[in-house]
């Protein structure tokens, strides 16, 4: 009972200290609406290597990007954020970006040859 009694006050602590965090913190409400990202295609083209590969040549199970048509990666984008593509993974990640983000890492990975 003496050893519980410590880690009890611990998560005690981390609870309250949680909570008045929470109390500080902006209410969904005021929060500022989602914005784009203001950055090149290549700054958003950076989150998809982990997956595709440094600069969209794949060494894995997921496809290469580098030099695919622009509009084909606009449209599968546009598709796995609306639904109309299956997925198992990039319909959560399309749904993150706005359609300029889209765009810009579409045109950056097209670019590339």
């Amino acid at each position: 009972m003496k050893k519980a009694l410590p880690a009890l006050a611990i998560a005690m602590a981390s609870l309250l200290g949680s909570a008045a965090y929470a109390a500080d913190a902006p209410a969904a409400a005021d929060a500022p609406p989602h914005q784009s990202v203001d950055a090149g295609g290549d700054a958003i083209a950076r989150t998809c290597f982990g997956c595709h590969g440094v600069d969209g040549v794949s060494r894995g199970a997921a496809p290469p990007l580098k030099g695919l048509p622009a509009s084909y990666l606009e449209q599968a984008m546009t598709n796995f954020k609306s639904g109309a593509r299956p997925a198992t993974i990039m319909d959560r990640i399309a749904k993150g970006y706005s359609e300029g983000e889209i765009k810009a890492m579409a045109d950056y990975f097209a670019s590339l040859k």
